[in-house]
């Protein structure tokens, strides 16, 4: 069962990616779990986020480049997907 599990939880996370940016791949996959974690501990528990950013600064600045680039990219799939529409 643990192992269906995981299949199905990875499905979900491939196509969550897919659909934020626009196709799939290892390495955004990645970035994007990296960025829900992120963004998830920042508001569940500001005061952790607020330590690690102090204590880490360079790991802070390469997140912060982490959320900007899935900004980036998720901004042009929906730019890619409207004109779709059009």
């Amino acid at each position: 069962m643990q192992k269906e599990f995981e299949q199905k939880f990875e499905a979900l996370l491939k196509k969550y990616t897919e659909l934020m940016l626009g196709e799939w791949s290892e390495e955004k996959q990645e970035k994007v779990e990296k960025w829900i974690m992120y963004t998830y501990i920042s508001k569940s528990m500001p005061p952790l986020t607020k330590h690690w950013n102090e204590t880490y600064p360079d790991a802070k600045d390469e997140m912060i480049q982490l959320i900007k680039e899935i900004k980036t990219l998720n901004e042009q799939h929906r730019e890619e997907m409207a004109s779709k529409k059009k």
